[in-house]
């Protein structure tokens, strides 16, 4: 069963395991994810469920915003986002989702916006090598050549091509993240690694595409026997 539910990034710290082992986590705020809407094949064309989650000020919603919750009868959230699931159809709208969907050693997908990093250079935003440090090198850290001379369209460079700019800001999703521990009294998920994003950001949990192959069949016992 395909799962999706929204969350509040709040931060990184770390706990122990039971052997003693330190875990890096990211803690992520979840829980009372409103449906909002919900898409079917016959009526959209394609199978989806509208989920709302955050508190937001009246005065801020916009009046297209407000007649939407209206029709759906919840109250206005904050952070929309449509998830494309294959059993839409067994979401109603006002229903409301919690942490306790996901269970400890479950591996999702976060998704969310990087950081900010401000103009970058090439070096830097694309990994691209330095040029020689020598005192004779005019290129140390320039970008180099942005492409041959094309015939017809005169010196320009190519839609594509990796130059200096801004960098971060970027939706970005980390695959393959272990939940550690659902805490449900909290509305709390603890993820194993670092979720993309600021503090305070909005992320978005699936369950991986990515699931993994089956585990081997352990062949040794029967080789011992023989």
């Amino acid at each position: 069963m395909s799962k999706a539910i929204l969350g509040r990034k709040l931060g990184m710290t770390q706990i122990f395991t039971e052997e003693g082992k330190v875990v890096p986590i990211t803690v992520v705020e979840s829980g009372k994810n409103i449906v909002i809407q919900n898409r079917t094949m016959e009526t959209d064309g394609y199978n989806a469920v509208q989920l709302g989650f955050g508190d937001v000020k009246e005065y801020k919603v916009t009046k297209p915003m407000k007649g939407h919750f209206a029709k759906a009868g919840v109250q206005p959230v904050k952070f929309i986002r449509e998830m494309r699931l294959a059993d839409a159809s067994e979401y109603n709208v006002g229903d409301v989702l919690g942490v306790d969907i996901f269970s400890a050693g479950e591996l999702v997908d976060v998704t969310g916006t990087s950081r900010g990093k401000g103009f970058a250079g090439t070096i830097k935003r694309h990994h691209f090598s330095r040029g020689p440090m020598g005192h004779g090198s005019k290129s140390h850290r320039e970008p180099g050549s942005t492409g041959a001379m094309i015939s017809g369209h005169g010196g320009r460079v190519l839609k594509g091509k990796k130059l200096p700019g801004r960098m971060g800001g970027q939706t970005v999703t980390i695959q393959r993240l272990s939940v550690v521990k659902v805490d449900t009294d909290r509305n709390l998920l603890l993820i194993k690694g670092a979720v993309p994003g600021a503090r305070k950001s909005f992320v978005i949990i699936k369950n991986t595409v990515k699931p993994g192959k089956p585990a081997k069949p352990d062949n040794t016992k029967k080789a011992n026997k023989k």
